[in-house]
């Protein structure tokens, strides 16, 4: 009996490797210049683009969460720029509107001054009083600028104030609506004159011993009657905003609205130049008193 070999030889390797060398030189000639396994190459893509795919995953996948936390830290970080930029737009829109209202009221300001014969210096507000009970500012202007004791303080609208201490470089302004401030004015409507006190920190102010049958009506316009020597004849002061007329008592409650920005503006006009009264004439005690002195005297002589 002939002995068989376990593993059945067959070409040698030299020869596999010459026949498939050829075999390969052939099937790419023959589609380089026939294009005859381009079907083939499409299945074979249509049937690997799955197994690609899935190849491609992991790679894809990191790359998204990678791209993902990049584009959140760059989104976060223009986001804070974006805020800190509108706030700083925001900021300079808010200076930008408050000169241009500054600008406006400094513009009306100097319109007043030129309607007024007397001289009128603009100051502004260096800081409001400290007492919490009454109604004062200090102003940047003091007697170096000519400011006295006594002299108007307004605004483009009508009277805030009068000047109550001077000092070299500053001054102290009572305002209208302090508890203290009183204002002889008149209507405008029937020329009744009267006299407005300030009610401290309520912002308004009272028109007392009016009696109950006067002519005064709600939006009636007040004044300055020009009497005391302080203010100029003609300044706005106030409206009537609220009348409690009431039989059992002889003065009517009437309240007013100031007419100015009193708690609204930083910078006002002080009347400087405002023409002095001539003095009072002297009581009649005081002429009784002189003339027998005078006669005495002219018998000594």
């Amino acid at each position: 009996m002939e002995h068989q070999p376990f593993f059945n030889r067959g070409p040698s390797i030299w020869a596999r490797l010459a026949f498939f060398t050829f075999l390969c030189l052939a099937l790419m000639v023959t589609d380089a210049r026939f294009r005859y396994l381009n079907p083939l190459r499409e299945t074979l893509s249509v049937l690997l683009y799955p197994l690609q795919s899935l190849a491609r995953t992991p790679v894809e996948l990191a790359d998204r969460v990678s791209e993902f936390f990049v584009t959140q830290a760059r989104l976060q970080r223009e986001n804070t720029e974006l805020k800190q930029r509108h706030l700083q737009d925001a900021s300079q829109l808010v200076r930008y509107q408050a000169l241009v209202a500054e600008n406006a009221h400094l513009r009306k300001l100097l319109a007043v001054r030129e309607r007024f014969n007397e001289v009128a210096v603009l100051a502004e507000i260096v800081y409001a009083g400290h007492d919490p009970f009454s109604r004062k500012i200090i102003i940047d202007k003091g007697t170096r600028e000519g400011l006295r004791a006594g002299q108007a303080v307004i605004d483009e609208v009508g009277v805030v104030g009068q000047v109550t201490r001077e000092f070299s470089l500053s001054s102290e302004v009572t305002l209208l609506t302090d508890k203290d401030q009183a204002v002889p004015v008149q209507l405008v409507r029937n020329g009744l004159r009267a006299v407005v006190y300030g009610l401290g920190q309520e912002g308004q102010l009272e028109m007392r011993f009016m009696p109950v049958s006067a002519d005064i009506q709600n939006g009636d316009v007040l004044v300055t009657s020009g009497i005391d020597g302080v203010y100029p004849p003609g300044l706005p002061v106030a409206v009537v905003s609220k009348i409690e007329r009431n039989s059992a008592f002889a003065f009517a409650k009437i309240y007013c609205m100031p007419s100015a920005g009193i708690d609204r503006n930083r910078q006002y006009l002080v009347l400087t130049g405002s023409k002095a009264l001539p003095p009072p004439p002297p009581p009649p005690k005081a002429e009784e008193e002189a003339t027998p002195k005078q006669a005495h005297g002219g018998r000594k002589h």
